[in-house]
């Protein structure tokens, strides 16, 4: 493989890369979800402390966390996460693009405004994996610090692309972290870890329109600043 072919691969597996909220029910090979992860513990990290932790559940093992998690959701009985993910208070510019992503959604999803009861539908979908057939539970070790969150997320980036590379597609989803003290049960996981989020990862569905859903991206003039005297 040439440097342009190279350059090429990686261009298309970070811009390919998306959150699929629709996937087909076919099985992800063993050896594949092996091969993702190894190249995705490639990331960086403070001292190689390496500090990312997942549960990979699939068949029954998913299955009863789903049902699980759907029962709660359903009840309205989620509790606290265990770390700060939204910010106190929304401000400008990130308020406005969160509004944009979530009304485009709810557009392709024909979810209208104030509609509480198709809403609550949709976002019980994340409970289920949006139907993937493989689900991780991302934890950290509580002792650790900040900067090894970065690591965390560094690694989970490299999960999402190299799941591109293998012709896979995920949903990074911090809506499990809402529902740790359930997570914590079903899988066992010690309180000396953070169940920080989950995320789905299979094939994705061509026919599900939440998957038509297309995020801009601000330019580069908006989030660099170029200095070079």
């Amino acid at each position: 493989m040439t440097e342009a072919d190279v350059s090429a691969a990686v261009a298309a597996a970070i811009g390919g890369r998306r959150s699929v909220r629709g996937f087909v029910p076919r099985a992800v090979p063993e050896a594949t979800l092996r091969q993702v992860l190894a190249l995705a513990s490639r990331a960086p990290s403070m001292t190689n402390t390496q500090p990312w932790k997942l549960r990979v559940l699939t068949g029954a093992a998913r299955q009863r966390l789903v049902t699980a998690l759907q029962a709660a959701h359903a009840a309205g009985a989620h509790s606290q996460a265990e770390y700060d993910y939204y910010p106190s208070e929304w401000v400008s510019p990130y308020l406005e693009r969160r509004r944009e992503i979530g009304w485009a959604l709810y557009g392709l999803l024909g979810i209208a405004k104030g509609d509480r009861v198709a809403a609550h539908r949709q976002h019980a979908r994340n409970y289920d994996f949006f139907g993937a057939p493989v689900g991780l539970i991302v934890t950290i070790d509580r002792v650790l610090g900040r900067g090894s969150w970065l690591d965390l997320g560094m690694f989970l980036q490299n999960v999402m692309i190299a799941a591109r590379g293998a012709g896979l597609d995920t949903c990074p989803q911090a809506a499990f972290a809402f529902y740790a003290d359930i997570i914590r049960a079903e899988l066992a996981i010690p309180t000396s870890e953070v169940v920080v989020c989950g995320m789905a990862l299979g094939y994705a569905d061509p026919d599900e329109p939440a998957n038509r859903l297309e995020t801009p991206r601000a330019p580069v003039e908006a989030f660099a600043t170029f200095l070079s005297e």
